[in-house]
């Protein structure tokens, strides 16, 4: 599967030019550097679990997006109380990050086929994947 044409890979990829925008003048290296990791990886993982071209790799990689995901959440929530970005930026910004976990959760959850519909086809329109899929 071309990765590029994801949703939640193009979300996340462009959660993370602007996290790095956003810090790009950020003084504290450690702090610049451990969010910027984060927030690079939750696109990277999607794209190298898709490249595997299985399903088990492509829920290993999302799972670890996913936590990557949280961990962002978390550094994002502390760049606000370290003054490093303003109240809403990092309002927005978290709240972009938590629609794109709970959007991987749910490709998770596709592609482990834990999620079925009744009449035994999957609308994976909301991932960015264009076909249907039948079981």
């Amino acid at each position: 599967m071309e990765y590029r044409k994801l949703h939640i890979w193009q979300e996340s990829f462009q959660i993370a030019v602007d996290v790095h925008r956003l810090f790009v003048s950020c003084k504290d290296f450690g702090f610049k550097d451990q969010i910027s990791r984060s927030s690079v990886s939750v696109p990277s993982n999607i794209a190298e679990g898709e490249e595997r071209e299985t399903r088990k790799e492509s829920v290993r990689f999302l799972y670890y997006a996913k936590g990557s995901c949280g961990e962002l959440v978390t550094q994002l929530l502390l760049a606000k109380e370290f003054g490093y970005i303003g109240q809403d930026e990092a309002d927005e910004l978290v709240v972009r990050a938590n629609i794109v976990s709970r959007k991987i959760a749910s490709l998770i959850k596709f592609r482990s086929g834990q999620v079925k519909e009744s009449s035994g086809i999957y609308d994976v329109s909301e991932f960015g994947i264009s076909e249907k899929y039948q079981d």
